[in-house]
C-alpha cells in the first residue's frame, strides 16, 4: 500500500465493479459470443458481417446520438436495431429483434458470481462503512452476488454521464446524504476512477493491476495505491 496524499476520515466507500471486483473481459467475450450466435440463428446476417462491421456501425450510431456514449445498454440496443434495418427487416421486426438480442447479451453478461473471497472482504468492510457500487457498465449486481454487500449500485444513462464525469459521484453522495469528501472511491482505472473521483471532490484509492508496467499514466495522484484488493483490509485494522 502506497500513500500519496493524506487520507481524511470518510463515511462511506464506493467500488468500481468491472475489473475491480472481478476480471471483466471473459464475461464480455462470453456475452458477445452468445449474442453473435443468437443473431446468426435467428436472423439473416449478411455474409461477411463480423466484428469490423459491428464496430463501424457502433461508431456511426454514437456519432449520431452522442448521449448513447454514456449508456452502454441503450447503445447496444440501437446498434442491433439499425443492423436489422440494414438487413431489410421492418421497423417492428428490428425493434423486437434488437430487444431479443439485448436480452440474450444481458443474460450472459451477468452469468457469473463474484469470488467468495471478494464477497467476504466486502462483508467485513460493510460492518464499518456503507458500501456502494459506481460503474460505467451494465452488470446486474444482484445476479453476480453483490446485492447483500452493496447498499446500491449507480449506472450511467438517461442523461447521467459515465465516469470520469462527476454525475455518478454526485448521485451517490446525494443518496448517501454525505459530502463528496466523505466518500472513498476504489477502482482500477486511472482516469475513470482516480481522476473521476478526485475531480468530483471525493477521496481515491487506486487498485493498480499493472504495477510492473512502465509509463503508467497518472493524470492525477490517488490518495492511496494498492496492488491487491485484499489490501483494503488495512483500512479497518
Amino acid at each position: 500500500m502506497k500513500q500519496y496524499l493524506r487520507l481524511r476520515p470518510f463515511k462511506a466507500i464506493s467500488f468500481d465493479l468491472d475489473d475491480t471486483l472481478y476480471h471483466n473481459a471473459p464475461h464480455i467475450i462470453k456475452a458477445e459470443s452468445a449474442l453473435s450466435l443468437f443473431m446468426q440463428e435467428h436472423f439473416n446476417v449478411p455474409e461477411g458481417w463480423g466484428i469490423t462491421q459491428w464496430r463501424e456501425l457502433k461508431s456511426q450510431v454514437i456519432a449520431g446520438h452522442e448521449e448513447l456514449a454514456h449508456d452502454t445498454t441503450a447503445a447496444r440496443y440501437e446498434v442491433l436495431r439499425q443492423a436489422l434495418i440494414q438487413w431489410d427487416y421492418t421497423e417492428l421486426e428490428a425493434s423486437q429483434g434488437a430487444q431479443q438480442g439485448l436480452e440474450c447479451f444481458r443474460f450472459h453478461r451477468s452469468d457469473f458470481k463474484v469470488d467468495d473471497s471478494v464477497i467476504t472482504l466486502l462483508a467485513e468492510l460493510g460492518n464499518h462503512y456503507p458500501l456502494i457500487g459506481i460503474t460505467n457498465g451494465n452488470v446486474d449486481a444482484s445476479r453476480v452476488g453483490l446485492d447483500d454487500v452493496l447498499k446500491f449500485v449507480v449506472h450511467p444513462g438517461h442523461g447521467v454521464k459515465m465516469k470520469p464525469y462527476s454525475d455518478l459521484f454526485d448521485l451517490s453522495c446525494q443518496h448517501l446524504e454525505i459530502l463528496h469528501g466523505d466518500l472513498l472511491h476504489i477502482g482500477d482505472h486511472p482516469i475513470s476512477d482516480v481522476l473521476g473521483a478526485r475531480a468530483a471532490g471525493c477521496q481515491s484509492l487506486w487498485l493498480n493491476l499493472n504495477p510492473n508496467e512502465q509509463g503508467q499514466a497518472r493524470h492525477i495522484l490517488p490518495h492511496i495505491e494498492i496492488e491487491q484488493l485484499q489490501e483494503i483490509r488495512k483500512l479497518i485494522q
